[in-house]
């Protein structure tokens, strides 16, 4: 707003009316404020707000001849803006309450988990810094992981020789390819789209690198370009000279388009949420293809995975989370931008509310994807401190204060009691700087041969130089939007009010392309016309440039002149979260002034080639230009320190930092590929992973159970123990013991490996009578088809495997009828077995391995059963009633904590349990069950529909042909099962028991997660055959 003058004439307009503002209720705002400015009331305390329709209002009250009118006119802007002003003041009072809150919880949570890690603080435990770059003193440049010179790159590249790397990159939004980027098409296609690009074409240039893909959505549409309905497109390395020399069949970089969403149509990234689950799926599959492929080409027979999965913004990132879990594979996230600094922006302005905001841009559900990504993410990867201070300390899941205590008592190799954070890493983004030659002085001789110098200048160069009277001057060059945010204002102010300045330089703003300033946005015709207005009180004409048109390719030009008139470039931005324009500038000679408010301060500590400043200070904003202009020595030596340290910013330095961030997380994954024999190797089919149920631990319940007074670390060893007597002695035997029926691959893999159809029973009943009910339905609707064997079973369920078993076999069912058990909400896998009859399941250890990443153990449950502790019933008639949540320890497992509710109405939602464990830095997952009966406390990225990734992962259960009948509500991990390749059953009237209150546990509208219009999902009334809609489906026939 600020540079808007025609607010300052109005508002004078308001005090010089007269009669029209005499009444009583009229001078009430007057009378109220005392000594009242109109003009400075409005600045100090509506400032932020939109001012577009008062604008609007002003102009057509200048236009009204009657004075009677205008005035009227006049009176009521004067009454909106009083209600601006109110309006304002009350969404401080809520923002400082929100922050209260915030402050209030956070300190409670880091108290708690200081108290829980009872070890003295250390002196590094109270003076880390949050990242590897500190924020004061002059010892940075010791501090950056940087390669300094070409011996250091050559030698750093030797040592990479021989590794076989394979990167995955996830960006899903906006329209993606190698060339031609149509960035600014809209919204969702800007910077991101070719950073990301970028990035996957640099790694893949690095030493030790094999592959990089690039996933994104593939967008087979009319309204878009056939390009971006190709399923590949690789992407061609810049410099054919590149470092690497890892060339082979399937290396270098891809673009790799996953089809998921509305098929035939370009969606904002707005309504993807709900389509994810499909696009994991999705991405599941290829890069279970691709290892598979590299492990042919370069592993030696042996699967080459990730080594790191990277997501870019928050749809990413729970796609990543989602991978990494399903995986097993290091997770690394970008946020770009992040929705709770959005969402506390939106809040301050005013236009929207809360809901309106989440209606739009469906903001809770991506503020959930990014605490999800903090849960699963090894690093995260920022581009200065600015984000990481400002926007991630917003979050439940990051605390600057923990963080640095935990990274302590790491180093220190002390207990953190299960609790963990991720790690922050500033890398800035890398630009290539190859192409770039920068310009002597207009006077001087031009760098290069006798071709170049005969060159005609760019045609940019006369479009520029064509505003000014003398255009040798040293050029002051900004290149922004119009926009408030942008600060030209001042930037303006500050030469117009300098005359020294106005006698040494020339002023160039690069403001953009427009054709007409009356077909511009409203904010920036009016940022626009403020600007020309100040030219023209200043009278800046012949001294001031603002060309109407550019070209993006017409930029490296625009630098390159400013830099031959011995200029400056200037960022004067209110904050600038990164600055990318100060370091092209940088590359192309030119010294800076920039603000000292967010990334231009990282960039000044590594180049040291300008001044930072306080952009609200026009004056300080003049001095810092005249100095810079006016001493040639200190502009030469700006100019030289940004030409030599501008390499510090190269796509090569990027990636060297990012390679050694990946390789300093610890190697993750699927576990049973670290014990394959040899033997097992040979008898393996050449299209399966080469593992069995020999290599399973068929453990017999009774082992299991008869355990459960045991300390549960001797309980896990002995565990451990019986599992490997079992695999190595009893495979001969478990062999022998194949009924003549069977064939060999039979008794080797599960029976769901060779099944058409995989149907996953995922209702969740009152009780598991009422759950053998729905069983029994479905098993009859398909009862030929269970019988030919073409159809096998899954019972997901909240239960104990012993609760199962038990009632099994107390109403004699038959357990083989199920191929597989996914227990305790997801945290753990059984497998039926005919080699045991007295104990019928196999026990997946190696699904424990496989999820418990992050899980905090001991030091989670204690701080489960300290929180359920302070849930009291007060109207509790006894002492032993009174409390509402008791721990379960009889049906508990080492990675299902599970506690009885006593009145669900009394108990938080899980939202917010889940909030409390996050802000004491204790990563799981929190499910509600049982109509909030029961409470299952897991792995961070274990669930019921995670599990069926991990049996596709495992065994090649192709997950399109996988049936799941759910109900019409269920537990709170319910909606993971409604999206993705599989086909989905709702049963309509089945738990729709359970309470409206109980779904009111997730943050955001299950509609933002359930694709409506999914042709894979059918709803269907209880009372329905359940068969016709399996025809639908085309799962049977008839």
């Amino acid at each position: 707003m600020a540079g808007n003058d025609w607010i300052n004439s109005y508002l004078e307009a308001i005090l010089d009316v007269g009669p029209g503002l005499d009444d009583a209720k009229s001078s009430l705002l007057l009378r109220e404020r005392g000594r009242f400015s109109p003009t400075r009331y409005f600045v100090d305390n509506v400032i932020g707000f939109d001012e577009t329709d008062l604008h609007r209002s002003w102009v057509k009250a200048q236009a009204t001849r009657s004075p009677q009118e205008r005035n009227t006119r006049l009176e009521n802007m004067c009454w909106r803006i009083w209600n601006l002003a109110r309006q304002k003041k009350q969404l401080e009072s809520e923002e400082a309450q929100r922050m209260t809150k915030r402050h209030l919880e956070r300190e409670r949570g880091r108290r708690e988990a200081v108290a829980d890690m009872s070890e003295d603080l250390s002196e590094g435990e109270k003076g880390d810094t949050i990242s590897d770059v500190s924020a004061h003193g002059d010892n940075h440049k010791g501090r950056l992981p940087r390669i300094s010179s070409t011996d250091a790159m050559e030698a750093w590249a030797n040592q990479q020789k021989g590794k076989k790397l394979y990167l995955v990159l996830i960006s899903l939004h906006g329209l993606i390819r190698g060339e031609n980027m149509e960035l600014g098409r809209d919204s969702d296609t800007g910077g991101q789209v070719k950073y990301v690009v970028e990035l996957a074409r640099a790694l893949a240039s690095m030493p030790g690198v094999y592959r990089v893909d690039l996933l994104t959505r593939q967008v087979a549409s009319p309204e878009v370009d056939w390009s971006y309905g190709e399923p590949t497109e690789m992407l061609a390395p810049h410099n054919s000279d590149s470092l690497t020399d890892e060339i082979g069949e399937s290396s270098g970089a891809y673009i790799i388009r996953i089809p998921f969403g509305p098929k035939d149509k370009y969606i904002p990234k707005e309504l993807l949420w709900p389509h994810i689950p499909e696009f994991v799926d999705g991405a599941l599959s290829h890069i279970i293809q691709m290892s598979k492929v590299l492990g042919e080409q370069v592993g030696g027979g042996r699967l080459v995975w990730p080594v790191a999965i990277h997501g870019h913004y928050a749809d990413a990132g729970d796609s990543a989370a989602l991978l990494s879990g399903a995986l097993n594979v290091p997770m690394l996230f970008t946020g770009h931008s992040l929705g709770r600094d959005k969402l506390e922006q939106l809040l301050r302005q005013g236009r929207l509310s809360k809901d309106e905001i989440n209606d739009t841009y469906k903001i809770m559900r991506r503020i959930e994807a990014e605490e999800l990504t903090l849960d699963a993410s090894e690093v995260v990867i920022t581009s200065t401190r600015q984000e990481i201070e400002e926007q991630w300390r917003l979050y439940n899941g990051f605390d600057p204060v923990l963080e640095r205590k935990l990274r302590a008592r790491i180093r220190r190799n002390v207990s953190c009691y299960g609790r963990s954070m991720p790690r922050m890493a500033v890398i800035p983004p890398g630009m290539e700087f190859n192409h770039i030659i920068p310009h002597d002085d207009m006077d001087g001789e031009t760098e290069g041969t006798e071709d170049r110098q005969a060159s005609p200048d760019p045609p940019i160069w006369a479009e520029i130089m064509r505003f000014f009277t003398n255009p040798r001057k040293p050029m002051i060059l900004a290149l922004a939007r119009p926009d408030p945010k942008k600060n030209l204002t001042t930037l303006v102010k500050a030469f117009g009010e300098c005359r020294p300045l106005q006698e040494l330089a020339n002023l160039t703003l690069i403001m953009g392309n427009r054709d007409n300033i009356d077909e511009m946005s409203s904010t920036s015709a009016s940022m626009l016309l403020s600007i020309i207005k100040m030219i023209d009180k200043y009278d800046l004409y012949g001294q001031v440039a603002y060309p109407k048109h550019h070209k993006q390719s017409e930029v490296p030009d625009i630098y390159s002149l400013a830099a031959k008139t011995k200029g400056v470039f200037i960022n004067p931005a209110f904050i600038e979260p990164f600055g990318l324009t100060l370091i092209e500038a940088a590359a192309h000679g030119l010294p800076m002034v920039a603000t000292k408010n967010g990334g231009p301060v990282d960039i000044h500590r590594v180049l040291d080639n300008g001044l930072l400043v306080d952009p609200h200070d026009h004056q300080s904003v003049a001095d810092a230009l005249l100095k810079l202009v006016a001493d040639k020595q200190l502009w030469s030596k700006c100019r030289s320190n940004g030409l030599r340290n501008i390499h510090l910013f190269s796509w090569t330095e990027h990636c060297k930092t990012y390679l050694s961030r990946i390789a300093s997380c610890k190697p993750r994954q699927p576990g049973w590929l670290k014990n394959n024999d040899s033997d097992d190797d040979e008898n393996s089919e050449p299209e399966s992973p080469s593992d069995s149920l020999r290599d399973m631990q068929d453990i017999s319940l009774n082992l299991k159970f008869s355990m459960d007074g045991v300390e549960s670390e001797d309980r896990k060893n002995q565990l451990e123990n019986a599992v490997m007597s079992y695999s190595k002695g009893s495979i001969i035997k478990s062999a022998q013991r194949t009924t003549s029926g069977e064939k060999p691959d039979q008794a080797k893999f599960p029976a769901l490996r060779r099944r058409d159809h995989i149907f996953v029973i995922a209702i969740d009943a009152d009780n598991i009578r009422n759950l053998f009910e729905h069983v029994k339905k479905i098993f009859e609707a398909v009862g030929n088809e269970k019988n030919r064997g073409s159809v096998g079973f899954i019972l997901a369920t909240s239960l104990q495997m012993a609760e199962i078993h038990s009632f099994m076999v107390s109403n004699k069912l038959n357990p083989s009828d199920f191929d597989a058990f996914i227990c305790n909400s997801g945290a753990d896998l059984y497998y039926t077995s005919s080699h045991s009859e007295d104990n019928p399941f196999v026990f997946d250890l190696y699904y424990h391995s496989h999820i418990e990443y992050r899980w905090g153990g001991e030091g989670l449950r204690k701080t489960l059963v300290r929180w359920a502790s302070s849930i009291i019933d007060k109207k509790a008639q006894n002492k032993n009633e009174e409390h509402v949540v008791t721990e379960d320890e009889a049906v508990s497992t080492n990675y299902c904590y599970a506690f009885n509710v006593q009145n669900p109405a009394l108990v938080p939602p899980a939202k917010e349990l889940r909030k409390m464990m996050r802000i004491q830095a204790l990563r799981c997952h929190v499910i509600y069950c049982q109509n909030g009966r029961k409470i299952n406390v897991i792995p961070v990225l274990a669930s019921r529909s995670q599990a069926l990734r991990y049996l596709y992962l495992r065994w090649g259960m192709d997950l399109s042909k996988v049936v799941v009948f759910v109900g019409e509500r269920g537990d709170t991990d319910y909606e993971g099962f409604l999206g993705g390749v599989h086909k989905s059953v709702i049963l309509k009237g089945v738990s729709n028991h359970i309470s409206d209150q109980f779904h009111a546990n997730r943050i955001y509208p299950l509609s933002d997660v359930f694709p409506g219009d999914n042709p894979n999902v059918i709803q269907i009334p209880e009372q329905s055959d359940i068969r016709e809609s399996l025809l639908k489906l085309g799962v049977v026939k008839e």
